[in-house]
């Protein structure tokens, strides 16, 4: 369950002292803000009705600009952007939709793609815009990550139009559909275009993101082994729905069970929180299901990680050395329900403004040849990837010899961690927080996740999630409240204005 907190409580973090920064919001920016919300809210989420209703996950083989859903997306951007009086151009991966004429421009940078979506999880459909499961709220894949912050910022873009601004620099809002799945095809459009000057993404969180975690996947591959035992063994052990999301289910069946360690598991379960377990035993074959809470990958400390939990439900003892016995005991010796690497090796580390690098098992694949373990990892500046990747091999090759089982296919991909040190809109961003939302002196911030920011020139984050809340994008209870989308609206419009007027 989702704790819901008061604007202010949220906050408070963030109220450091009495003065706000020195720069105000302009008058034209302030009133044009306001006319905004009151004109467009309610056709600001009937845009996004018609996005959502696009299940635009990327489609294994098929290019995005091949992709039928995709392409039906892109026409509803199109037509939107007509309706509002907005250029258009579709360069295939990537869409810009903009107002005005000059060669000085402010980008705007989001994406159109979204993460799978587990339609048993959900009330309603997620491609359908659900305004009354949950009162206050708008549901739907995609509302917080990231097509709500697409209708926010076309509307903004009609109301400095209605205004009849005149804008020093031409807006562009760049709308990328692969950014969940492969950012190669934008690296390759980067080489051969000319991008604006200054830019803004709008896929992460306030007051500003200045810094991002570098993102990492460590694979490991336990070998098909089978053990011939009278004692009870882990004949599977399965969990996880996708990379970048903190899973909530996984299931473990133990064979030669009986009465007595079904017990002995009730009772241990009864000692934790937040996670749920289901047990069946039937002809000696006990099956237990974990439900945790799915997160953002990037923000573990936001989930309940059912494959962690599970493998620690049953580590009063060590398993047969199976496939699924080898991998949970790999699991528990290397992991546990930490989040922070402390027992892995001596990967664990910290950077005192970007935080810990952080661990998280994400998704148990089964392959031919085994069963692959998928581990996330964000990890800040402060080590350098040569020594994080061989303390990496290190771990796993030192508890590979220890336990006599043969890991396989290790691979590991680790990408650098990225901070904005040259964005001259930073002060003006702040100051647009600080105006709408009553912080006092915030401050520019660091995140796990990973955006596009890192791709254009002088770019820094500016929302559209709030501070110290739960980010909802990847799980499978996607939302964002009316306030917040009604904020953001505000927040954009006079943003775009006081960075391109």
């Amino acid at each position: 369950m989702i704790k819901k907190l008061s604007l202010l409580t949220l906050l408070v973090p963030f109220i450091f002292s009495t003065s706000v920064s020195a720069m105000k919001v302009s008058t034209l920016a302030d009133e044009t803000a306001t006319y905004a919300v009151e004109t467009y809210k309610e056709d600001m989420i009937n845009s996004l009705a018609q996005l959502v209703k696009h299940n635009t996950v990327a489609v294994e083989g098929v290019s995005s600009p091949e992709n039928p859903v995709h392409i039906a997306f892109k026409q509803e951007l199109k037509k939107q952007a007509a309706a509002l009086g907005l250029d258009f151009k579709d360069d295939g991966f990537v869409v810009i939709i903009g107002l005005g004429e000059s060669k000085d421009r402010v980008g705007i940078i989001t994406h159109g793609d979204v993460q799978p979506a587990n339609k048993t999880k959900w009330k309603q459909s997620p491609y359908t815009l659900d305004l009354t499961s949950k009162p206050g709220t708008i549901i739907g894949r995609g509302t917080e990550d990231d097509k709500g912050p697409i209708s926010t910022a076309l509307y903004a873009m009609k109301a400095i139009k209605d205004k009849n601004i005149q804008l020093d620099k031409r807006l562009e809002l760049y709308i990328y559909m692969a950014e969940e799945s492969d950012w190669a095809p934008l690296e390759e459009y980067i080489k051969t275009h000319d991008l604006p000057q200054m830019n803004i993404t709008i896929d992460a969180e306030y007051p500003v993101v200045t810094a991002e975690k570098g993102y990492g996947t460590i694979s490991v591959t336990f070998p098909n082994k089978t053990v011939s035992t009278q004692q009870a063994y882990l004949a599977s052990f399965t969990g996880g729905f996708f990379g970048s999301q903190i899973p909530e289910d996984a299931i473990a069946i133990i064979e030669n069970a009986d009465v007595e360690l079904l017990q002995q598991l009730i009772n241990k379960a009864k000692a934790y929180k937040n996670i749920g377990f289901d047990f069946d035993l039937t002809d000696r074959v006990l099956t237990i299901k974990a439900l945790g809470k799915s997160a953002h990958s990037s923000k573990p400390e936001d989930g309940v990680n059912a494959i962690t939990y599970l493998a620690d439900l049953i580590s009063f003892k060590r398993w047969p050395a199976n496939t699924s016995g080898a991998l949970v005991n790999f699991i528990n010796d290397n992991i546990g329900t930490g989040l922070y690497a402390d027992k892995f090796g001596e990967l664990a580390f910290k950077d005192d403004f970007m935080g810990p690098l952080t661990l998280s098992p994400t998704v148990l694949k089964q392959l031919n040849n085994g069963m692959q373990l998928n581990i996330n990892i964000r990890r800040p500046r402060g080590k350098d990837t040569a020594i994080l990747k061989a303390q990496i091999t290190k771990a796993v090759t030192d508890w590979s010899s220890a336990n006599q089982f043969p890991v396989t296919d290790l691979g590991t991909v680790v990408k650098e961690p990225w901070v904005q040190d040259d964005a001259p809109q930073v002060e003006t961003l702040l100051s647009i927080f600080s105006h709408y939302t009553g912080v006092k002196n915030a401050q520019p911030i660091s995140i796990g996740g990973g955006t596009n920011s890192r791709m254009f020139p002088h770019a820094v984050s500016f929302g559209p999630s709030m501070p110290n809340t739960e980010y909802t994008g990847h799980t499978e209870s996607e939302f964002i409240t009316i306030e917040q989308f009604t904020l953001n609206l505000k927040m954009y419009t006079a943003a775009f204005i006081e960075l391109a007027k």
